[in-house]
């Protein structure tokens, strides 16, 4: 099959869902198929009256108004970093600096998702509405988050006619919710690549240590998971934290805290994952939260909001410890179970890393092949009739 992904755009820093389109890209591309990633530059003509007058249409209405900035903030991306010099209108992208992808993976670089820049296909995760071009496949929608952005813009692609891929539980009950038939609906849930994120330690000979991964985004909740750590710390004097991410070192970080910038694949599994005996996910919101995944497998109790970016593979007091979103002082006492009782540290790393052991790309990637080749292939039933 001939299948593309378009995303929201180029990311030089590691991104959650960019890399499940990466993902997938390889396993697909390893079965055979051909794969191409179009990466928009979102270059149309922008001029200062209209986005003048769409901030004043949106002032009111906070999550619009960030995706029109994020838009501006794109494009400008592109040209200060020299991508959008360094190659034509429509051009290959040589490779992604942060993750490895397969010889057969094509990447684009275009101007914009428009349909002339899209290579004609049998499958494309993307869609044009009424006037979608045949030519370029059967369009679909990997649904891999919901509540961020605009709710009325979210809501008309999720109920677009077109399959959805779900890929956590709590997105795929959503899409029932908002009225996608079951049978143009499945819940595939992420992978995780167990060759890169395995045990390097035992688990139950690791120091007082709590990773977490730090986003400036509210909605990863960074301050509350700060707060939490600085809440235990005040109890259990010999915790240490490691903190990692892609922006620099925050300035309101407490100095006791260390701090690691875009740290290397071997530097995350070993040294970070490995190197903690516990990982703390403060988010509020989360599609199919891959870090806190990608630490059990390394053997990192976890603890975590509630949230239902982490039930798949999180269950309170068997995988983890999980607490309400937005109050850290629920995430420093669940910090402290696990800090002042290893027995019970001990025992929800070890359930939880046999627990991730069920998410495999592999598996994941057979029941996506099998779902696009049901709804690009006619049945024989149709065939005959």
């Amino acid at each position: 099959m001939r299948i593309t992904f378009i995303t929201l755009g180029y990311a030089p820093r590691p991104s959650g869902g960019v890399k499940v389109i990466y993902e997938y890209a390889n396993q697909l591309a390893a079965r055979g198929h051909e794969v191409t990633v179009v990466h928009p530059r979102w270059l149309r003509k922008i001029r200062l009256r209209d986005v003048g007058q769409c901030v004043l249409t949106n002032l009111l209405r906070p999550r619009r108004l960030a995706g029109v900035g994020l838009q501006l903030l794109a494009q400008v991306h592109f040209w200060l970093t020299g991508i959008g010099g360094r190659h034509s209108p429509s051009s290959t992208i040589p490779h992604v600096p942060w993750h490895q992808l397969h010889s057969n993976v094509r990447l684009l670089l275009v101007p914009e998702p428009a349909p002339c820049y899209v290579p004609d296909g049998d499958a494309v995760f993307w869609y044009w509405g009424k006037d979608h071009p045949p030519e370029k496949g059967q369009p679909f929608h990997l649904m891999q988050g919901y509540g961020v952005f605009d709710k009325a813009q979210e809501d008309a692609v999720i109920r677009a006619p077109v399959p959805e891929i779900a890929i956590a539980r709590w997105l795929y009950e959503e899409a029932l919710r908002l009225g996608v038939p079951r049978d143009e609906l499945i819940y595939i849930p992420n992978g995780i690549d167990h060759s890169k994120y395995r045990l390097v330690n035992p688990i139950d000979k690791r120091p007082a240590r709590v990773a977490m991964m730090y986003s400036p985004a509210s909605i990863k909740g960074p301050k509350d998971g700060v707060r939490a750590l600085d809440l235990a710390r005040q109890r259990f004097p010999a915790l240490q934290a490691v903190l990692f991410g892609v922006c620099r070192r925050p300035r309101t970080l407490p100095g006791w805290i260390e701090y690691h910038r875009d740290p290397a694949q071997q530097e995350l599994v070993e040294h970070i994952y490995n190197g903690s005996s516990i990982y703390l996910c403060p988010s509020w919101l989360e599609g199919f939260h891959l870090p806190p995944a990608e630490a059990m497998a390394c053997g990192c109790a976890l603890v975590s909001t509630d949230i239902g970016g982490v039930r798949d593979y999180a269950e309170d007091g068997v995988t983890a410890l999980l607490s309400p979103p937005r109050q850290p002082e629920a995430l420093a006492e669940n910090l402290l179970r696990l800090l002042e009782d290893v027995e019970l540290r001990t025992r929800l790393a070890k359930a939880g890393h046999e627990r991730i052991q069920e998410f495999t790309w592999e598996r994941s990637a057979r029941m996506f092949e099998k779902f696009l080749i049901e709804k690009t292939q006619p049945s024989p039933q149709l065939a005959l009739s």
